[in-house]
């Protein structure tokens, strides 16, 4: 059989990150049993007659003896795959739109993972899910016990590399990653009441940037990142903000603000001499604005100063999300203004009520096209039973 590889390249001289092929996208492959043996291979061609035409000559020279089952390059160990393509890919990837995504996820998880030898000094082929488990163990037993948050981030990373390497056809499976249980997930809902204290407590350029996530549901890296460029104001305190690029294709999207929102933007931009383009909050940093490292050592002193109960800042944008999903949104909508990039996500968030629920069935009551009051309440001149009467 043959199948196509979907790939990413962009030129002729472009190595493609799924099929590790150069000046090719989209080529197919073949693979079929031969004496009980796999033979699979890329044609590095994209039409799909050519490939079954070379799967054919393959298999006939196979049965004429003419070639023997051609070697299998060795597999790489795990280290050899990380530092040698994952990392580079990682680093081209998320070093302009998401720099946060490698610098706090991947590269600590490739660290951690390299540095354990029973796991990274293993070949792709052989990890199994016991050296995997042996794996998670080690990291649970390291100092004085991690936390079951930073294990299961490292499982995330792990489980990512070898996704990959099934992407890029270097393994035809890989074993399943139990993550640990226990974890504290980042659902914390503040309430108005310690929004407030924590604003006061918050120095700048934390406390607009919490205002702008209370108000918006933007993410930290979203936040931190926002450029002039893509803001505008409205003739009162409001206007439109843009998110230009983010972890999916769905995380692009454009929001409105709300007058908090447009007065602490808008403040912001006087205060900067009304500048057309640059980041919102600049930073010495490669990125160019703020550090995330300084935004989460100003938010962990603020929780303190302000006598919260403990929080990260994730949990700003799953409160908007939560205050939203209270309100009545459908998940639709909030997918869209949260950016996910699946409704599964957002439907968490919404939780329809019984006055919603009656009122949508209300809706159909002038649906009667092609409906007749039954029979048998017609011929007993009865009425329909109500909510109340049940």
């Amino acid at each position: 059989m043959i199948y196509r590889r979907g790939c990413d390249n962009k030129g002729p001289n472009s190595t493609c990150s799924k099929c590790g092929e150069r000046g090719s996208c989209g080529v197919y492959w073949y693979k079929f049993m031969w004496n009980g043996q796999l033979v699979r291979e890329s044609t590095k061609q994209g039409n799909d007659k050519v490939a079954r035409q070379m799967e054919a000559a393959h298999r006939t020279s196979l049965a004429k003896g003419e070639v023997g089952i051609r070697e299998k390059k060795p597999f790489p160990t795990l280290r050899e795959f990380i530092n040698g393509r994952v990392d580079p890919w990682a680093r081209a990837t998320f070093e302009i739109n998401s720099p946060g995504t490698y610098v706090r996820w991947y590269r600590p998880g490739f660290r951690a993972i390299c540095a354990y030898g029973p796991l990274a000094s293993r070949h792709l082929d052989e990890i199994t899910g016991e050296h995997i488990a042996d794996f998670a163990a080690h990291r649970q037993a390291q100092g004085n016990g991690l936390q079951i948050s930073t294990v299961n981030s490292t499982l995330r990373v792990l489980r990512r590399v070898l996704g990959l390497a099934v992407e890029w056809g270097e393994l035809a499976g890989v074993p399943k990653i139990k993550l640990l249980r226990g974890e504290r997930h980042r659902d914390r809902v503040i309430s108005p009441e310690e929004e407030v204290r924590y604003l006061a407590a918050a120095p700048e350029p934390l406390a607009s940037i919490a205002s702008v996530m209370f108000d918006t549901g933007l993410r930290p890296d979203e936040c931190a990142s926002l450029r002039w460029e893509y803001i505008a104001f409205a003739s009162d305190s409001g206007g439109f903000l843009q998110v230009a690029s983010g972890k999916t294709a769905a995380a692009r999207r454009v929001l409105p603000m709300t007058p908090r929102v447009g007065s602490v933007l808008r403040n912001l931009w006087l205060r900067a001499k009304k500048p057309e383009s640059g980041f919102v909050w600049p930073g010495e940093t490669r990125a160019g604005y703020v550090h995330a490292e300084k935004i989460r050592r100003m938010h962990v002193k603020a929780v303190e100063e302000s006598k919260v109960r403990p929080f990260v800042l994730h949990s700003l944008r799953h409160t908007f999300l939560t205050r939203l999903g209270t309100s009545g949104v459908d998940v639709w909508t909030l997918a869209r203004i949260a950016g996910h990039s699946s409704i599964k996500v957002s439907a968490r968030y919404v939780h329809p009520s019984e006055d919603s629920i009656s009122d949508a069935i209300s809706r159909l009551g002038g649906h009667k096209i092609g409906h007749s009051e039954p029979r048998y309440l017609a011929e007993n001149n009865a009425k329909p039973a109500t909510a109340s009467a049940l």
